[in-house]
C-alpha cells in the first residue's frame, strides 16, 4: 500500500464530510492545491444518465468565461486552394493532404484539429488514429465548420468539447490554482447551467447525482448541488 505524504495527510485531515458550497469549496481547493507547481482544478460531475440509450448521452461544448489556463496547439485542415497566409498566424498547424500524411504517421502535435466539411471525407480513413484520443472533428464539437475565422476566434478563446463517459459522469478542467475565486466560481457556474441546459430528453427524474471539484494532487471536496 502506498504511503501517504505529510503534505497529502495534511490536505485531507482538512476537508470535512459533508456537502460544501461553491463559494466554500473553491477557497479550500485553492488552499489545498499546494503542490510545487500550478494545479489544474477540475469538475467530476456525476450523473443519472446510462449513455449506452442514444437519448440519454450528452455530448456538448462551451466556452468558459476565464478560459482554462492552458494553451491548446490548434491544427487546421483546409482544402489547397483554400490555404492562406493568413492561416498560419492563426493556427499553430494549416494543411491539406500534406498534414493527413502526417496524421496518417500518428504524428499528431495538436491537442484541437479543425477541417472544413469538404476535408471530412479525406479524414474518414484516420478514425482509428483520431478517435481514440478524442481529435476527430465533428459537427457536434464544433471543430467542422465554414465559417473558419469564427470557429478559431471560439477556440482561442477557450472553447471546448465535454461529454459523458461510459459510466455518465462529466470530467472537465475549469482553470488553474492561481486563478482568483471569482474566476474559478464563474468557469464553475458555466459548467452547470451548460450541463443543465443540455439535459439529454431520456432523462427521468434526478439529473445531478453528485458534483465533486478537486486539483491535480489534492484531496476532492464534494459541492451541496441544492445550493447552485
Amino acid at each position: 500500500m502506498k504511503k501517504l505524504t505529510k503534505r497529502t495527510k495534511d490536505n485531507k485531515q482538512k476537508i470535512e464530510k459533508r456537502l460544501y458550497n461553491q463559494n466554500e469549496a473553491i477557497a479550500l481547493i485553492k488552499e489545498t492545491a499546494n503542490a510545487q507547481f500550478i494545479e489544474s482544478i477540475e469538475v467530476h460531475i456525476s450523473l443519472s444518465i446510462d449513455p449506452k440509450y442514444s437519448d440519454q448521452q450528452l455530448r456538448s461544448t462551451l466556452i468558459l468565461p476565464k478560459g482554462t489556463g492552458k494553451t491548446k496547439r490548434i491544427a487546421l485542415l483546409v482544402a489547397p486552394e483554400a490555404l492562406t497566409s493568413k492561416y498560419l498566424e492563426l493556427v499553430d498547424i494549416v494543411g491539406s493532404d500534406d498534414l493527413i500524411e502526417t496524421i496518417t504517421k500518428g504524428e499528431l502535435y495538436f491537442d484541437i484539429l479543425i477541417a472544413t466539411p469538404d476535408m471530412m471525407p479525406k479524414l474518414a480513413k484516420l478514425g482509428r488514429i483520431l478517435g481514440p484520443k478524442g481529435l476527430m472533428p465533428s459537427p457536434k464539437a464544433g471543430t467542422v465548420t465554414t465559417d473558419i475565422d469564427s470557429t478559431l476566434d471560439e477556440f482561442k478563446k477557450g472553447k471546448l468539447e465535454y461529454r459523458a463517459d461510459k459510466t455518465g459522469i462529466v470530467h472537465l478542467s475549469i482553470g488553474k490554482s492561481n486563478f482568483t475565486d471569482s474566476d474559478l466560481l464563474e468557469n464553475l457556474m458555466t459548467v452547470y447551467h451548460s450541463i443543465e441546459n443540455n439535459k439529454p430528453t431520456g432523462v427521468k427524474g434526478r439529473y445531478f447525482k453528485t458534483f465533486y471539484i478537486s486539483s491535480t494532487m489534492g484531496p476532492s471536496i464534494q459541492l451541496d448541488i441544492s445550493t447552485f
